[in-house]
């Protein structure tokens, strides 16, 4: 099968996968993470094959919509993918993408799968998580999950585990602070450093505003 054929059909499995998936995890969330990582690419020597699928399934399975099971997503990519007859070392190079890509992979320390396709699909993914998409998607989440959008006397927590990230449910603000503005620092790519550098700008801006009018000063 075709490079083009495989990314067509994987597109529609995507799209009928997640038809009802929340909206900062949905098909949308997927095409972009999948323009970006084509946008980013062009700077880079990478397998396009091997990052456009990392990118079309990288959330297939998202495990905080499915009881913490971080072990469905790669088990439905690889099905879909070998029943598909793509390339065994492709399925598991992808295989890894989707294991390795997360933010609260790189807080258990445990991170050892390194590769030029997963650096981009990452920085893509990361770059869905800031500026006006990010907090678009911040709040969202927030709102799905019943959050608060913010507690005043409920402080951030620099310091979290894996598992603390995974079962907090602190406000949709301290969400900027544990995660989103650390992205930018955590970029892999020289085109997402830099795209990451206008959108962390922008959540700066933000978060000044709505403090001001939090405060009634604005």
């Amino acid at each position: 099968m075709h490079s083009e054929d495989i990314i067509n059909k994987t597109i529609a499995f995507v799209k009928h996968t997640l038809a009802d998936a929340e909206g900062g995890h949905d098909w949308f969330h997927i095409e972009r993470v999948y323009k970006n990582s084509l946008l980013i690419s062009k700077t880079e020597t990478v397998d396009p094959l091997v990052v456009a699928l990392g990118a079309l399934l990288h959330d297939i399975a998202d495990s905080k919509f499915h009881n913490g099971d971080e072990t469905l997503g790669p088990k439905i990519a690889r099905e879909f993918l070998f029943k598909h007859n793509v390339d065994s070392k492709i399925i598991e190079h992808v295989i890894q993408i989707i294991e390795n890509i997360s933010f609260k992979s790189s807080l258990s320390g445990k991170n050892t799968f390194k590769s030029c396709e997963l650096d981009v699909v990452q920085d893509a993914d990361r770059l869905d998580a800031i500026g006006a998409i990010g907090i678009a998607r911040c709040f969202n989440y927030g709102g799905f999950k019943n959050r608060a959008l913010y507690n005043p006397d409920i402080k951030p927590n620099l310091n979290m585990t894996k598992e603390a990230y995974k079962a907090s449910n602190a406000p949709s603000i301290n969400h900027f602070y544990e995660k989103l503005l650390l992205l930018k620092d955590k970029m892999n790519t020289k085109t997402g450093k830099q795209i990451a550098e206008e959108r962390h700008n922008y959540m700066l801006g933000f978060l000044d505003q709505f403090y001001g009018e939090w405060e009634g000063k604005r």
